[in-house]
Parts: C-alpha cells; sequence; structure tokens
C-alpha cells in the first residue's frame, strides 16, 4: 500500500470514528438534560390520600365517637364526608368536616344501623381505606 492510501485510509478511520463519538456524547447529553431537570419537574403530583381512624370500634346505638385522620394532596378547607357501605353501594351520611391547614380532620359520628358498618372517608375521588364500627 503506498503512503497516500494509507493516510486517506487512516483519515476515513479517524472521521468515522469522530462521527460516532460525537452521536454517542450527543445522546448522553439528552439523557443527562432530562435527569438534571429541576426535582419539581421529575417527581409526579404528590398523590391525594385520606387515613381515618374511629375513636372506638365498638359503640352504643346513637352513641357518639370521633373519626380522625389526616390528609395528603387535598386542599385544606375543602370537606371530608363519611361514607357507609349499605346494600353493596356507598352512602354519603350527614357527617362531613373541613380539612386543616395542616391536612388533618375530626368528625363527629352516630350511627344508628346495627351490626358491622363498613365505613370511609370521602373527599372528591380520594377515599380512605374501609373500616369497620360495631353498632351494638
Amino acid at each position: 500500500m503506498n503512503v497516500t492510501k494509507r493516510h486517506s485510509l487512516r483519515i476515513a478511520t479517524v472521521g468515522v470514528l469522530s462521527a460516532a463519538c460525537v452521536a454517542l456524547a450527543g445522546t448522553a447529553m439528552a439523557a443527562d438534560a432530562t435527569t438534571s431537570a429541576p426535582a419539581a419537574q421529575r417527581t409526579a403530583a404528590v398523590q391525594a390520600g385520606i387515613t381515618a381512624k374511629p375513636s372506638a370500634t365498638s359503640v352504643g346505638a346513637w352513641q357518639l365517637f370521633r373519626v380522625t385522620g389526616t390528609t395528603t394532596g387535598l386542599k385544606a378547607g375543602s370537606k371530608v364526608t363519611l361514607q357507609q357501605k349499605q346494600n353493596g353501594k356507598w352512602v354519603a351520611l350527614p357527617a362531613s368536616a373541613p380539612i386543616s391547614g395542616n391536612g388533618s380532620y375530626s368528625l363527629g359520628v352516630k350511627l344508628g344501623l346495627k351490626g358491622k358498618n363498613e365505613l370511609r372517608i370521602v373527599s372528591g375521588n380520594t377515599a380512605s381505606a374501609v373500616f369497620s364500627v360495631t353498632v351494638r
């Protein structure tokens, strides 16, 4: 092989390798740009949630008890409402309370339906886990 052909081959090889390096660097920079975005953009919005805890698990008919809990991702001042499962459907009861500035709530409840009552707290499309209170 003469010197000119070797020199041309070397230049062509260096050109191909340079192009590959530039392409890889561009891909790495694009990936880095997505991971170095501000934390507020990277993290998903806080998922709404509600916790609920009754002050008693067994009460007499029409005896007052409290349901307390906390919320996340819900606006202070919005209302939480107690629901009771009746014949397989969730029915809103006339017991609601506003969410305080720190996300907590407390509401007084009186139940008259004897037996095991399945209850939950809701606000909009967000619901707590189901809890039970037995009315004797």
